[in-house]
């Protein structure tokens, strides 16, 4: 017995530290996947709205994401006390799952992405863009929205619910794994309202917090900078936004989409850690 303690218990080595602990897990490196609603796998009145607002910008809305958090979930149990003496066991018999998740948007100043998105999506799920508001027909004053008659009609969940796409990737800087968490049936609950003020100029941010029933994590996955993959796409499409001389220049940080970089005087930009031009 003295001999099975004593290999569980040692000294470690320096490697073994460093192995085991120098490489923990950085929050600042993830990507998000904001999904459109469908209805068994078919484009819904709602989604063809939100298509129209993203227009080719799917993954700009993505990159602007600059905060959210990985969900949770807990056991319910119950209680038995006569299985044994003196002695209370908990047995579970359902998950329970957090009812929403927040994430939180830089608001781009030319196209204001993230608002109209998410505001558009909540009133596709509430129905209150009506053709009779702008076509002039029997119902055209009820359904103005200036009216004091104005009213509307929920949609029924299947036309505004995404039923999957809603994705939380988590990797490393060095882009050699990562875990994803999936969302199922998942719409946006409430928009934050969005202090602005004249005392000092700061980012303008847009929070969502997306209700859902239930995700499913998968991973750690190997090799996910292989064409074609989801961080591939992400990647090249942060590297442009970074690169592109005519993008709104409001201030971020590089460093949280995966790189860090600078600008040396010759005028390139290079990964910080490497010394590369990117």
């Amino acid at each position: 017995m003295a001999k099975s303690a004593e290999k569980e218990v040692r000294r470690k080595s320096v490697d073994d530290v460093k192995v085991n602990l120098l490489r923990p897990s950085l929050t600042s490196y993830f990507a998000v996947q904001i999904p459109l609603p469908t209805n068994d796998g078919k484009e819904t009145d709602v989604s063809r709205r939100l298509r129209d607002v993203l227009g080719a910008d799917q993954e700009q809305l993505n990159l602007l994401c600059t905060d959210t958090s990985l969900p949770g979930s807990q056991l319910t149990t119950m209680d038995i006390n006569n299985d044994r003496t003196g002695v209370t066991e908990k047995h579970a018999y359902r998950r329970m799952f957090d009812d929403r998740i927040d994430f939180t948007f830089y608001v781009d100043a030319s196209n204001y992405l993230p608002i109209r998105f998410f505001e558009t999506w909540m009133r596709g799920i509430m129905n209150e863009d009506d053709p009779f508001a702008s076509g002039g027909g029997p119902l055209a004053n009820l359904k103005d929205s200036k009216s004091i008659n104005y009213h509307y009609r929920p949609t029924y969940p299947d036309e505004y619910t995404a039923d999957q796409g809603l994705k939380i990737f988590k990797f490393e800087r060095d882009y050699q794994q990562f875990m994803t968490y999936e969302f199922i049936r998942s719409f946006p609950l409430s928009i934050s309202s969005m202090p602005v003020s004249y005392s000092g100029n700061d980012l303008l941010k847009c929070t969502v917090s997306m209700s859902y029933i239930r995700y499913i994590q998968s991973g750690p996955n190997s090799n996910i900078s292989s064409k074609g993959s989801i961080l591939d796409v992400f990647t090249q499409a942060r590297e442009s936004l970074l690169n592109d001389s005519n993008a709104n220049p409001f201030s971020f940080e590089p460093g949280r989409l995966g790189m860090a970089i600078f600008q040396g005087p010759d005028g390139v930009t290079r990964n910080a850690a490497t010394g590369q031009p990117i």
